[in-house]
């Protein structure tokens, strides 16, 4: 069984499936829309020294999320 964490508790290189968006409404709608969904595949690329921002590999591109947005997403470590 894959074990379950935040996003934010991710290592660089380490990837993992989306499993749930959770948190405030606003921050949930603009995570979908750049297509940060359930199902979809992230990769960390780098993490700042004090966790923010959190540099991520979406679908090919590349995405920077606050800290505070990466431990509102759930993944499954894969």
């Amino acid at each position: 069984m894959a074990k379950k964490m935040n996003l934010s508790e991710l290592y660089p290189g380490e990837k993992g499936r989306v499993l749930k968006i959770i948190g405030a409404r606003n921050i949930n709608k603009k995570i979908v829309d750049m297509g940060v969904v359930p199902g979809i595949e992230v990769e960390i690329e780098k993490v700042a020294p004090l966790g923010d921002p959190v540099d991520v590999k979406v679908k090919g591109y590349h995405l920077s999320l606050r800290k505070e947005e990466a431990e509102g997403i759930l993944v499954e470590l894969i």
